[in-house]
């Protein structure tokens, strides 16, 4: 489990985990999604058919959810506000603040997740290069 955690963390080719997916660095803003046509490693395409890439907005959907439940979690521990008190909403902006930060990340990590799950049907009808 560690192992494809850090496979999914180094934002590497899901099938050779060697080959960079991303042509940028994540925070080169204009153009810090753009990923290589293929893999230089192993020849994986990143995108298997046009479109594909419009199921990450679930998966970054899902990952900015887990992550404001994580930190509304943790903030309730260490502060010990329950939903009665108001300060509870100092937690809002602060969380705002965070996923606007996290972005770039949270989308790269989101087209890594959905190519992961789907890159293993690209094999039998293309070559490697």
């Amino acid at each position: 489990m560690f192992v494809f955690l850090k496979n999914l963390l180094s934002f590497k080719c899901p099938r050779c985990h060697e080959g960079k997916m991303f042509v940028n660095k994540w925070y080169s803003f204009p153009n810090g999604n753009k990923m290589v046509e293929r893999c230089s490693v192993c020849g994986q395409r990143t995108e298997l058919e046009p479109g594909f890439f419009q199921g990450t907005g679930y998966v970054s959907y899902g990952l900015t959810v887990g992550f404001s439940l994580i930190t509304f979690a943790i903030w309730v521990y260490v502060t010990g506000y329950t939903l009665q008190n108001k300060e509870i909403f100092w937690w809002l902006p602060v969380n705002i603040f965070f996923l606007i930060l996290l972005q770039p990340w949270i989308m790269r990590l989101s087209r890594i997740i959905w190519l992961t799950a789907f890159f293993h049907s690209d094999d039998e009808f293309f070559d490697k290069k």
